[in-house]
């Protein structure tokens, strides 16, 4: 198989891990004899250094005409005194736009090894965590009308939190769908009882649930289910919600599994070419020292193996790779632990590709 791949390497340590990710995408690639045809553009910090701004044009028209596309991670403190409208993070709202990815998804998933870097008690660890959630990407208050105006004498700041019907619809087909390749069993995260987006969220899933039988469908407010995460995660299989509510849920889910530095995510439209990135941040403050942890980013070339190319035996290969170096005790600084083999980046990344 042929396939082209926009490589966003982004700020900080982005340039790192993504790397890593390639050198894992080669190794693969040997093994099972592909070929990955990689086309490196800037997006955030390093866009506005070079471009002037965070998303320039060749890096949506590459991302457009690539099968997929790879980011490390974007901003830090160095573009903080930019304009709101030229923040480095706007060139991921931008291209997430451009690309029409209306559906993040990111895993949850406790690895039995890290089990004592979890800050949850022993025994909510011990019953599972495995869950994902599905957020919608690219509506609600995050894209609509923001506007601050002077009222009577005193500033008076508006957002508006705009959801049409096919984009809830869309989200929630996601959702099912994730649901009906795990356990069947979806829960619609909303605020029903204050906003009348979230009443019209659960019109169409109640609407949507019919073409689905097989999938248990409830529903929970959102301050509920940030409890209950932290209370008994292992209760939920796929989480599906609006835009900000899974902003703040998908981060916490993150947090109870040992390490953000493992986490993946995949961002998706109507076809098959998605977005894949770990979900941290970029960590300035360790750029460049070969300490930050490739997993998350590796795992996210995993994703993109499976859910764009299609390619389900390499994907779960580099998984079981991930696992097998963590069963073998090397971790990176952010999941260290007695008894452990400290490694750096490059290492852990090595360390992977041998596994394959």
């Amino acid at each position: 198989m042929r396939k082209r791949i926009a490589v966003m390497k982004g700020d900080g340590i982005g340039p790192e891990i993504v790397n890593e990710a390639l050198k894992v995408l080669e190794t693969v690639a040997s093994k099972y004899g592909h070929h990955f045809a990689y086309n490196f553009v800037d997006i955030g910090g390093v866009a506005i250094d070079n471009h002037g701004t965070p998303l320039p044009q060749a890096t949506i028209d590459a991302c457009l005409e690539a099968d997929s596309v790879l980011l490390g991670a974007v901003g830090g403190p160095k573009w903080d005194r930019v304009p709101g409208d030229k923040r480095p993070e706007k060139g991921l709202l931008g291209i997430r736009s451009a690309m029409g990815l209306f559906a993040n998804m990111r895993p949850a998933k406790l690895f039995p090894q890290l089990a004592g870097a979890s800050p949850l008690r022993g025994d909510i660890v011990a019953k599972g965590i495995d869950f994902m959630v599905a957020r919608e990407l690219i509506g609600g208050v995050y894209f609509g009308e923001h506007k601050t105006e002077t009222v009577n004498g005193e500033r008076v700041a508006t957002d508006v939190m705009p959801y049409a019907e096919h984009e809830i619809e869309r989200i929630l087909r996601v959702g099912f769908e994730t649901a009906m390749k795990r356990r069947n069993k979806l829960t619609v995260v909303d605020k029903a009882n204050v906003l009348d987006t979230s009443r019209l969220w659960r019109a169409v899933a109640a609407r949507v649930a019919g073409d689905y039988p097989q999938v248990e469908v409830n529903y929970m407010y959102v301050d509920n289910a940030s409890m209950q995460i932290v209370k008994d995660p292992s209760q939920f299989d796929v989480i599906v919600t609006e835009n900000m509510f899974g902003d703040i849920l998908s981060d916490e889910a993150s947090m109870i599994t040992g390490s953000i530095g493992m986490i993946p995510s995949s961002s998706l439209g109507e076809g098959t070419r998605g977005l894949y990135e770990p979900i941290h941040g970029s960590a300035p403050d360790i750029a460049g020292q070969d300490k930050a942890n490739p997993i998350g980013t590796i795992l996210s070339a995993a994703m993109m193996l499976k859910y764009s190319f299609g390619l389900a035996e390499e994907s779960d290969a580099i998984e079981a790779a991930v696992n097998r170096v963590l069963e073998k005790g090397l971790r990176t600084g952010d999941m260290m632990s007695e008894g452990c083999t400290p490694v750096g980046c490059k290492a852990m990344g090595d360390a992977i590709c041998a596994e394959i």
